[in-house]
């Protein structure tokens, strides 16, 4: 085979970045390879509109079926990466086959965490990652059946207002002491808490599962304080691993993700990394992060193929994130780790406000309820480290337009 670009993943990022090699001219061998039986595909319609049966796979493919071929990228699926020889530039697939690259893409994104407890293999005991996993959660999802959902970040919370949509009885586990704890501040964790609750969903924070019941099939979910929940279904939602192992096996620098530099290239020049897998540097944070993001997947893709082709861009974005639960769409701009102050802008009991998250003076993120100016502006702001004035932000007469333009200009 003609030693080429070869892509070793099939999700958005590897999608991506092979569709952005060409749109740069890029001229030769592109090779896709996935371990799914599927064409790349995007996920976060898994956890809403798969399961509420609202798309069906023509909808979540990354590119219609005849894209690939039309644009001369070969495409293997079901099959396995197993292992990189740097010295010889080769990868290794599960068959033996060897194929060469002149560079070597790695978007081999994540997996889900498992709780590696009791009962964790019986059947009804489920994971939401990849599209077989929708499948087996979505055939699982009878009205009436009860479903117990381990964690309570965006794709439990997600998964729940599915659920509840199909007429299920649902309780969301939390060991935290509110839901989205790692994610967002109180504000957004009592306003979901609420939505959940109004819609029938039972919360339980500071709820520590530690296994699942069952002869061969689930019946229930255990806690640390003894408690059995019964459950006809699970879903265990608790974060994700990188899929770091290949390169740590090539011996490349990792830390908890592939540690890539701002051009996604790892410490081997012909070797990058891109996605959920990756940890970059970010200059607007002043650290490296590992981010899970559909946003960071694509802009890191189409980083990697502008420096393969020499049209070197350095990579340094506001991530930004989204979830839709029920009729609410929460947009996220930035990351509000560490944050020592908020603004409130709007009305919670409305279901239409923002919350802005200072550091230091500085607004570092903003979490927009059903508030798409606020979210629009608050990405620029952070952008440009800025300290938007905490009365306008608070006066729902004074523009975000106009907030904007006096923070950036100041």
């Amino acid at each position: 085979m003609k030693s080429g670009v070869i892509i070793v993943g099939a999700g958005h990022g590897a999608g991506q970045i092979a569709t952005s090699l060409r749109q740069f001219g890029y001229e030769g061998s592109i090779t896709l390879i996935g371990e799914e039986n599927y064409l790349p595909y995007q996920r976060p319609p898994l956890s809403k509109a798969w399961l509420a049966g609202d798309a069906g796979l023509d909808d979540v493919l990354f590119k219609p079926k005849g894209f690939w071929a039309d644009y001369n990228i070969t495409v293997m699926t079901g099959r396995r990466v197993t292992s990189i020889d740097r010295t010889t530039a080769h990868i290794v697939c599960d068959d033996g086959t060897r194929i060469p690259y002149t560079h070597l893409v790695l978007a081999t994104g994540g997996r889900a965490r498992r709780m590696n407890c009791p009962g964790e293999d019986l059947a009804g005991v489920h994971v939401l990652r990849t599209l077989d996993d929708a499948n087996a959660l979505n055939t699982a999802m009878k009205t009436g059946r009860k479903l117990v959902i381990v964690g309570g970040g965006y794709i439990g919370l997600e998964v729940a207002a599915t659920a509840r949509k199909r007429g299920l009885d649902v309780t969301v586990l939390e060991a935290e002491t509110r839901v989205l704890a790692r994610v967002a501040g109180t504000e957004i964790s009592t306003f979901f808490e609420r939505i959940h609750r109004q819609h029938g969903v039972e919360i339980i924070t500071g709820a520590l599962a530690q296994g699942f019941e069952g002869t061969n099939k689930l019946t229930g979910v255990c806690l640390n304080d003894g408690t059995l929940l019964g459950a006809d279904i699970a879903l265990v939602g608790i974060g994700l691993v990188a899929n770091a192992e290949l390169a740590l096996n090539a011996g490349l620098a990792c830390d908890s993700g592939i540690i890539v530099d701002a051009l996604c290239r790892t410490e081997d020049a012909a070797i990058y990394a891109i996605g959920d897998v990756t940890r970059h540097p970010s200059t607007i944070y002043g650290r490296s992060l590992r981010l899970e993001s559909v946003h960071n997947a694509l802009e890191q893709a189409k980083t990697a193929a502008g420096a393969i082709v020499g049209r070197e861009k350095p990579y340094n974005q506001v991530p930004w994130f989204w979830s839709d639960q029920y009729d609410i769409k929460l947009q996220i701009a930035g990351l509000s780790e560490g944050h020592d102050e908020t603004s409130l802008r709007g009305d919670m009991s409305a279901n239409a406000f923002a919350v802005f998250y200072f550091k230091g003076g500085v607004l570092i993120a903003c979490d927009a309820v059903n508030a798409p100016a606020e979210y629009m502006a608050a990405r620029m702001m952070i952008a440009k480290g800025t300290n938007p004035d905490r009365a306008a932000l608070a006066d729902l007469t004074v523009p975000m337009k106009e907030i904007m333009a006096a923070a950036i200009s100041s």
